[in-house]
């Protein structure tokens, strides 16, 4: 399917938005009362906040670690092996998925494990917690899958209201046995933001190749959050297997290949007109069904 997921500079996991570090402080009014004024070596520490976005990949988040605590690039990277994450057995040390977006506060004496380690609380307590962890049984596959799913749904969707149907189009897809073909997957493999992919970018060799390889890809391609999560558990009804985004905030939905061609069409129509390259159907979304066969 086309991603329209611009850089995760933006987010929208890339869209939500730049890195953010939120400073408060005490307003300390003068009274009658004799209170010594501090000096500045004296104040405390002010508290600062860091603000992971929906759909931000881990190797942002811990770009985004390292620029809070003040350490060289690739330090927060370089602790994953040895952090000990509290994270599903299916994870296999990996937190891609489980770095929770949302605001936490960096105290004194934090590291990047300590900041990982709560996100991965967080991601945690909001994919385990019922209801939500009965939703993946609803629909035959357990939480880990479901947050990959989401991450999809993150990724791909142009708004929030398409996320139950881009959802409900994987769940489509893999039910009838069919590849996802999500250029969100080949653009995590090939670790870039486009919305733009070749037919040499959906021939490379990767688990994450959702045009060559079956299912789902082996972990989750960004950190999703609570919106793409209940989109996936309760994925909009209907049929659907195609969709692509023709312009902003007009994404088209169906079922039939011949009307999806029509829409890459018109999606291509609208490149021309802005001097882009155009885009071929096998790359703005799936295949007919009849043109599938496993790999």
């Amino acid at each position: 399917m086309q991603m329209n997921t611009p850089s995760r500079s933006t987010i929208r996991l890339t869209r939500r938005g730049k890195l953010v570090l939120v400073v408060t402080g005490a307003v300390v009014a003068g009274t009658a009362v004799a209170v010594p004024l501090l000096t500045l070596g004296d104040e405390p520490p002010k508290p600062v906040s860091l603000v992971i976005p929906e759909g931000w990949r881990a190797s942002q988040v811990y770009e985004a670690v390292d620029k809070v605590l003040a350490l060289p690039v690739g330090s927060t990277a370089k602790t994953i092996g040895k952090a000990g994450l509290k994270l599903p057995h299916d994870a296999e040390g990996n937190p891609e998925g489980y770095l929770f977006p949302a605001t936490y506060s960096v105290v004194k004496g934090a590291t990047p494990e300590s900041l990982l380690q709560t996100m991965v609380d967080a991601a945690n307590d909001k994919f385990n917690g019922a209801p939500a962890a009965a939703g993946p049984q609803r629909n035959a596959m357990n939480v880990y899958q479901a947050v990959t799913i989401a991450s999809i749904v993150q990724a791909e969707a142009s708004t929030r209201n398409d996320m139950g149907k881009v959802a409900r189009v994987v769940l489509n897809r893999l039910a009838r046995g069919m590849p996802l073909q999500m250029d969100s997957t080949i653009n995590y493999a090939l670790r870039r933001h486009t919305i733009r992919t070749s037919s040499d970018d959906t021939r490379i060799d990767s688990p994450y190749n959702s045009y060559q390889r079956m299912g789902l890809p082996p972990t989750p391609i960004d950190n999703p959050g609570e919106t793409a999560m209940r989109a996936t558990l309760t994925p909009t009804p209907g049929d659907w297997l195609y969709f692509v985004t023709v312009k902003p905030g007009d994404t088209r939905f169906t079922s039939d290949y011949t009307e999806h061609q029509r829409n890459v069409a018109e999606f291509n129509a609208q490149q021309h007109k802005s001097g882009q390259p155009q885009q071929s159907p096998s790359r703005t979304a799936a295949q007919s069904p009849a043109a599938q066969s496993p790999t």
